[in-house]
């Protein structure tokens, strides 16, 4: 158990570099960020799983163990089978706002569901009093963000997003090597994934199959416009389509850019500019290059951030030796300083110094931060009145909107474009910050949030 004043001084610690904007957004109380003792604080938690297909019921798993799990929430009975099949004596829902208002001894979510979906849970969740692990990225939209971290803020509950690598030693060892200078100032950051894996920039199936025995296709909807159901939108493939997930940079960013955003302490951005290969209205691009610019902060200089998918590559450094690890695996960061280089792989994992000889003469260096005793036992130690975890919902939702205004770049560039008969130059938006909205281009507001089904705001 942690005092007030020592738990708020630890955290401002790690909120430090967001900024005036977002340093308002963090300062929380502290029985907010922690959560308040309650039964579980002694016992086990009863955990309900919102979301079991084979994400989802592998992180029910992962999280369980030690506890009880005495709800399931799924819409599609093959998805449900596995989970059914694990926790027998679990209630089997379809409707999680049902279950909020019928199961009253839940004292813990998981939520691992399309991104359309995880607003509306995680806020039903917050207002239950229940406890929240969200799946990244938080919200589907940046306006979503905003509000769900206010609701936070007003909860005694503990609450945690999965991007598991905030909690690795490598993101740690980072964050010491640059508070010690190893390679000077950073002024920017290259960031990739071979992502996206389903497929994108195509437009709506005309065609309209049966709906598959099992399935209840207006609850999968659920806050997303109607429209019929087609197999093209599940399983998996619902992250390319706009109208449910965030396609590359939804999947992957919240891992890949948690690490140089966490260690540089970067907040939010003034400018956003995307490059995109066939966006359409209906899906993401194929590949996409987005220029996040971040401003000074104290005496850190101001941040480019560059992140590449779909196969577009930064270039390899030249102070890397040919037979050492190859740039292009799958996903990583390189942070280009004034004495040198660092590169990691997806997580933070596997950090290295360039050029080689300064890691050999450097090390690992000294450990000061705190290391974490896993992303899980963080939120389970913050339900029983610990500190907060350490992607607690005010952390997570500033990420998860750095993440957003990178798909509303994306989206905006591909309807400029289209508008102009222009190809291939990048369209960048300026971010208000403080007020929530774009400047120079008014009509890319309308990306910030979603339009919503009647009876589901």
């Amino acid at each position: 158990m942690m005092t007030e004043k020592q738990t708020r001084r630890g955290f401002l610690r790690t909120a430090a570099g967001a900024g005036a904007v977002a340093s308002s957004l963090l300062i929380l109380p502290r029985n907010v960020l922690g959560g308040a003792a309650d039964k579980a604080a002694s016992g086990k938690i009863n955990l309900a799983g919102i979301g079991l297909g084979g994400r989802g019921y592998g992180l029910l798993k992962q999280l369980a163990g030690g506890h009880n799990v005495v709800a399931l929430c799924e819409v599609d009975d093959r998805q449900a089978a596995a989970a059914q099949k694990e926790w027998p004596g679990a209630k089997r829902h379809r409707d999680f706002r049902r279950m909020f208002d019928t199961q009253q001894d839940i004292d813990a979510v998981v939520i691992a569901t399309p991104d359309h979906q995880h607003f509306a849970m995680a806020m039903r969740a917050l207002k239950a009093g229940k406890h929240v692990y969200c799946e990244k990225p938080l919200t589907h939209t940046v306006q979503e963000a905003r509000a769900l971290a206010a609701a936070a803020r007003e909860s005694k509950v503990a609450t945690q997003m999965g991007n598991q690598g905030n909690a690795g030693e490598g993101v740690r060892i980072i964050q010491e090597w640059l508070e010690d200078g190893a390679i000077g100032a950073v002024r920017e950051v290259q960031a990739w994934t071979n992502k996206p894996e389903c497929p994108q920039g195509i437009n709506r199936p005309a065609d309209r199959p049966p709906v598959p025995a099992g399935l209840d296709w207006d609850l999968w909807l659920g806050p997303a416009p109607e429209r019929p159901y087609h197999p093209a939108y599940l399983p998996f493939v619902w992250r390319a389509w706009w109208a449910f997930g965030s396609c590359a940079l939804g999947d992957m960013a919240c891992h890949v850019l948690n690490t140089p955003w966490r260690a540089l302490q970067l907040g939010l951005p003034v400018s956003v500019e995307a490059y995109q290969n066939r966006c359409t209205d209906e899906t993401g691009p194929l590949s996409s290059i987005i220029y996040f610019e971040f401003p000074a902060r104290g005496a850190n200089p101001p941040v480019r951030l560059t992140w590449h998918d779909g196969g577009m590559m930064p270039p390899r450094p030249l102070e890397m030796p040919d037979d050492d690890y190859r740039l292009g695996d799958n996903e990583g960061c390189l942070f280009l300083g004034e004495t040198g280089k660092i590169m990691c792989s997806c997580y933070g994992d596997n950090p290295r110094l360039l050029p080689i000889e300064k890691m050999k003469q450097y090390g690992l260096g000294r450990k000061r931060i705190a290391r974490s005793p896993g992303h899980g036992e963080e939120w389970f130690a913050a339900i029983k009145g610990g500190p907060p975890a350490g992607s607690h919902f005010a952390h997570a939702a500033l990420l998860t909107e750095v993440v957003q205004l990178g798909n509303v770049a994306i989206r905006t560039s591909a309807r400029v474009l289209a508008e102009r008969k222009q190809n291939g130059y990048p369209v960048k938006i300026l971010w208000d910050a403080r007020n929530g909205k774009i400047t120079n281009l008014p009509e890319a507001n309308q990306f910030l949030q979603t339009e919503y089904r009647p009876g589901w705001v």
